[in-house]
């Protein structure tokens, strides 16, 4: 009896030690909630981050996968055979997309950051389990969603193959970690299987983690033979059927480049290294593919990097010693294990990055996130056996230096997304942006059916681009609505009117600016009386044209009223020349004759008036409609 009451008083201790210390002590059934939070305060942070990306134009390799959506079939499009790729698992995720999305442009970047943010909440469930603490996998989503090595994942629309790639093959990651560590757990190999056997079809990148699963199944000396056909045929089936779509088993390389022939041993290990680099923080590589080389970089961001890699490495320096000191040989063997599942993993994707003409940091991402697990990972060997309750013992110090990373590789991150501007994919960017902003987003459907004259083409906007960026904001895809005119001056065109729009480079803002008004005064420029709204013009009026190339000045005046004869229409030069038009027809047309695109003086007089005019808008009253050309 006694036993029992003691028991009971120990138990209603640790029950008022768990409610005091510690924070989200609630019992488990009520966790949900500091989950939800915590997803919560990811999904605000992943918009806030990227509240300066947007994407309201498409171009380049963006634009060429909408057009194939415009213009192809489903099954065109989804299974492109003979291409140089077959990613059709993408390609379908892409049709659904853009289906959804339609004309609204700008939804891309949100729907982005959505399902980025879903990745995050998936890196922050994998780390909470890894380090069984909810901070830690908190922290893990975070940096995932900070890191500037999202910026093609939100900023372009090809970002959800790169997104999907990396979810799928963190999830063949998780899934081996947990066939590693617990038992008759068969099923989770073969989810490896079928993830690794999609992702190959998301990106080929991605075939290179095929030995991993290889692996998985050496160390743990498997010998079920489902399980091993259960791999070997998910690659061999991947690579026959990309054989018989598109011809080869070989990846393609970036920038239409094959991999076997610009392939250099020497290239990938440089590669290679700098891979490792920007996980821990230095941007080795050009401005152009990092925003912000390490050896450009601020002095302050470079002692924020430097300690927080310091961070990692006492981390990781305890880590080893727990490793070491282990004095049971299952469980020691067990973290070499799982620590070569992690280096493994990330040793294969840098290898993958590694083989092409350049390294560009969204191809990193995928390794970076596997580091932060295994950081994870790492805390959770060194704090276990401490029991959640009591936090602080977890934190310090190993909880410490994980607060230490994140305190120095947050503003460091930020930083570096400052830099984004200077990337090479940005300045376009910014430029079919603008475009969009001073056409589509001003004029609405109002743009469709007009000409858009642009002075100069200095942004060297291809005749694809020119020819199908508008089509992405009509209801019929396929249509030529609105045409793209590139010209060298004013000179080389017409009047503007209702159908024309004029615009200029302004290439010191990567953005183009409407000077369709300020062309249009210059080429018909109302001193009084001419309304160009409408063509009315006023019984008194002067205006100055600009001639065409050929010094030809067209009129043509239309009167609604009644001739009742001797109406008289006086046309008085800056020189005092004067021509009389006598009005015997409502329609009558008139040239006059001057230099190539010389500025041309006319005072109009009219000794008639339209006499039912429904308004007067000046002194003198509404006299004919008179419509001009040059040429």
């Amino acid at each position: 009896m006694a036993s029992k009451d003691t028991r009971k008083a120990d138990e209603t201790k640790n029950e008022k030690i768990r409610n005091r210390i510690g924070f989200s002590r609630m019992e488990k059934k009520y966790e949900w909630k500091d989950h939800v939070i915590f997803m919560g305060i990811l999904l605000g942070l992943a918009f806030w981050v990227n509240r300066n990306v947007e994407i309201k134009g498409l171009y380049m390799d963006d634009l060429y996968l909408w057009s194939c959506f415009g213009e192809q079939s489903f099954f065109q499009y989804v299974f492109p055979i003979g291409s140089t790729r077959f990613r059709f698992l993408y390609y379908l995720a892409a049709w659904l997309e853009m289906a959804f999305v339609g004309s609204h442009v700008s939804w891309f970047v949100p729907i982005n950051i959505l399902i980025n943010t879903m990745v995050a909440w998936t890196i922050y469930f994998m780390g909470r389990s890894l380090s069984r603490s909810k901070a830690v996998g908190f922290v893990c989503g975070a940096m995932y969603l900070v890191t500037r090595m999202a910026y093609y994942q939100i900023g372009q629309v090809l970002g959800l193959m790169e997104t999907m790639a990396l979810w799928m093959a963190i999830g063949i990651l998780w899934c081996l970690y947990r066939y590693l560590n617990e038992e008759h757990r068969e099923g989770l190999f073969y989810i490896s299987c079928a993830l690794y056997f999609g992702v190959c079809f998301v990106h080929e990148r991605y075939m290179v983690l095929f030995p991993l699963l290889l692996l998985a199944l050496a160390v743990k000396r498997c010998r079920n033979p489902k399980a091993w056909a259960s791999a070997i045929g998910a690659f061999l089936v991947m690579q026959l059927i990309r054989f018989l779509a598109i011809g080869t088993v070989l990846p393609a390389g970036t920038g239409r480049t094959q991999v076997a022939e610009t392939f250099s041993i020497g290239q990938a290990i440089v590669y290679a290294a700098n891979q490792i680099g920007y996980i821990f923080g230095w941007n080795l590589g050009p401005e152009h593919l990092n925003g912000c080389p390490w050896f450009v970089t601020p002095f302050w961001v470079k002692g924020l990097v430097i300690l927080g890699d310091v961070m990692v490495l006492l981390l990781a320096l305890g880590f080893l010693l727990r490793i070491v000191r282990e004095k049971e040989k299952a469980k020691r063997t067990g973290f070499f294990i799982n620590t070569g599942l992690f280096v493994f993993f990330i040793g294969a994707c840098i290898a993958a990055s590694s083989v092409t003409i350049r390294v560009e940091m969204r191809w990193i991402y995928v390794s970076y996130t596997a580091a932060l697990l295994f950081m994870a990972y790492m805390y959770g060997v060194l704090t276990e056996g401490v029991s959640p309750e009591f936090y602080l013992k977890r934190f310090w110090p190993w909880g410490a230096l994980i607060a230490g990373y994140v305190l120095f590789m947050f503003p460091a991150e930020l930083f570096y997304r400052s830099c984004f501007p200077t990337l090479y994919l940005w300045p376009e960017q910014s430029r079919y942006n603008s475009l969009a902003e001073v056409t589509r987003e001003k004029y609405g459907e109002e743009v469709e059916g007009k000409t858009i004259y642009i002075l100069g083409n200095t942004y060297e906007v291809s005749d694809f681009d020119a020819k199908t960026f508008f089509k992405v904001f009509q209801k019929d895809r396929m249509a030529e609505l609105t045409q793209v005119v590139f010209i060298d001056s004013i000179q080389d065109m017409g009047l503007v009117d209702d159908n024309t729009l004029v615009l200029k480079e302004d290439p010191e803002h990567n953005a183009y600016v409407d000077i369709t008004d300020t062309v249009k005064e210059i080429k018909v420029h109302v001193d009084y009386g001419y309304y160009d709204y409408d063509d009315w013009m006023d019984e008194h009026s002067e205006i100055t044209v600009m001639s065409g190339d050929e010094g030809v000045i067209e009129l043509e005046f239309v009167f609604p009223g009644i001739l009742e004869g001797g109406e008289i229409i006086s046309i008085t030069r800056e020189n005092g020349q004067q021509e009389r038009i006598p009005l015997r027809t409502n329609v009558v047309e008139h040239e006059i004759q001057a230099e190539p695109w010389q500025l041309v003086h006319l005072k109009f007089d009219y000794n008639f008036y339209t006499q039912d005019a429904r308004e007067q808008r000046s002194d003198s009253k509404l006299a004919t409609l008179v419509h001009i050309n040059v040429r």
